[in-house]
């Protein structure tokens, strides 16, 4: 790949800050409108003391850092604590529901989209400006939160292939009726799925397999998600599906900027 081609692809970085943050504030809008928990995302538990209150707290949290993300102001610090907020949600609300119900497939995909958006968000962090003093030892940090959150979001890419195989026919389901070929589009979705985590895993083309998983995403929004949210307007789950797809997106985007990024970095120290 030619250097001013891996210059031009580099939009990709901002595109996907932005698909990422979009979500963050519709969930907080969401948390604010319903005043409760809402399903998959962060830890509002329907069992908490004051629910309305923190139901609230959470969504003005959530709003303020899509908007911090947007507009690149301590993007760092509330990217790093929306991954501390998902990592809390799957540890104590999707974990403890696993351990007593592993094969509950429908938990295994909500734990892994709250497992994408906290490595995304982590990957996101790295990309965003220093804002505090520097040192040698907090960069180290960063780079071993930037490297976990690529792997977090790998493995909830294995979570999700091994799901489109195992739960092949609702997949296929799910397709648009005018779409031709249900099966096999679910078990190639499967396949990319794992696919782009071994890329990951393995560091090898890491940019073109996130960049071909963001427009898959994208893809879903478009063909599958805003075609139900357009039937079923009222319908907050659909809503909160359409948003996590646009985030995970986002998320992919970003993981694939920051790869061309480096590949910048490596081919200008070599000229």
């Amino acid at each position: 790949m030619g250097h001013r081609t891996v210059r031009g692809m580099n939009t990709l970085l901002p595109l996907g800050r932005f698909f990422f943050a979009i979500p963050m504030m519709v969930f907080g809008i969401q948390y604010l409108v319903y005043a409760h928990f809402v399903l998959g995302l962060p830890p509002v538990p329907p069992t908490i003391p004051g629910r309305p209150f923190w139901a609230y707290f959470t969504g003005a949290v959530l709003i303020v850092i899509g908007v911090s993300i947007v507009t690149k102001l301590k993007a760092r610090l509330y990217a790093t604590l929306l991954a501390i907020m998902f990592f809390l949600c799957a540890i104590f609300l999707h974990v403890p529901v696993l351990a007593a119900h592993p094969h509950n497939g429908s938990e295994w995909a909500g734990a892994s989209e709250v497992l994408a958006i906290c490595g995304g968000a982590l990957v996101l962090a790295g990309t965003m400006p220093v804002e505090w003093p520097y040192t040698q030892e907090w960069g180290s940090v960063l780079n071993n939160l930037t490297k976990l959150g690529q792997y977090l979001f790998a493995l909830s890419l294995v979570i999700f292939g091994t799901e489109h195989f195992i739960y092949a026919h609702f997949v296929a389901a799910l397709i648009p009726s005018w779409i031709p070929w249900h099966l096999f589009w679910a078990y190639f979705t499967g396949v990319a799925f794992l696919a782009a985590a071994a890329s990951i895993f393995t560091r090898m083309q890491v940019d073109l397999a996130a960049t071909l998983l963001g427009i898959m995403f994208l893809l879903w929004v478009l063909l599958l998600h805003i075609p139900r949210v357009a039937t079923h307007p009222r319908n907050g789950t659909e809503w909160t599906s359409a948003f996590v797809a646009l985030a995970m997106c986002g998320a992919a985007f970003v993981l694939a900027g920051t790869s061309i990024k480096r590949k910048l970095i490596v081919s200008e120290v070599a000229l």
